[in-house]
């Protein structure tokens, strides 16, 4: 069985370097017709669609290209930035208030939980170079991880399997399996013992 981790003597003790970003390019006129297309659904059917009717949710995000398990849960107050950019395993969840600013790709592991108020953001600008170029990275929830209320997950972030983030954490670096962490910056403060329950631990 494993120990619990030590209290960190620093805010990155720990935790992982999180992925490279990488420039994008000034969107095409392509790309912001179906920007446009998605905001008016998302607008005018999506976001008033009953909570129970995760079924006609998940086949309007997969008509723009969403990834998603047949028992993924988006939930309609969710936010999605851009559907064929998210993937979202076995009963992973986005609930209501959830902004998903995925720029680069989102994903959600089986059983994996991003509550109220969360904000996944792929993307960000590197300030030390002219013209302040948009950048972004990939953000990966593993199976069973938690990101709690009005939490913040930055780009390149990923979490390992049961991995806990505290509600109103600020996490820009990776957390290990297992793990919790909570504070701005997040650092480790213990870790999960929700493996124990499925024979994982």
């Amino acid at each position: 069985m494993a120990s619990e981790p030590a209290i960190p003597s620093r805010p990155d003790a720990g935790l992982d370097a999180p992925a490279a970003k990488r420039d994008f390019p000034a969107p095409s006129t392509g790309d912001k017709l179906r920007r446009l297309g998605w905001n008016l659904v998302w607008a005018l059917v999506y976001r008033l669609i009953p909570t129970p009717l995760f079924g006609v949710r998940r086949a309007i995000l997969k008509a723009f290209g969403a990834k998603l398990a047949p028992t993924a849960r988006p939930y309609p107050g969710a936010r999605i930035w851009a559907p064929w950019n998210l993937r979202m395993e076995d009963y992973g969840c986005l609930a209501d208030g959830v902004n998903c600013y995925n720029v680069a790709n989102v994903t959600i592991g089986a059983y994996a939980t991003v509550s109220q108020g969360a904000h996944l953001c792929t993307p960000s600008h590197d300030f030390r170079r002219d013209g302040f170029p948009l950048t972004a990275a990939e953000i990966v929830i593993g199976p069973r991880a938690w990101v709690a209320t009005e939490a913040f997950i930055g780009p390149g972030v990923s979490l390992g399997a049961y991995a806990v983030v505290g509600a109103r954490a600020v996490l820009n670096r990776s957390v290990p399996e297992h793990c919790v962490v909570a504070g701005n910056p997040a650092v480790i403060t213990g870790r999960s013992p929700i493996a124990k329950r499925f024979g994982e631990a």
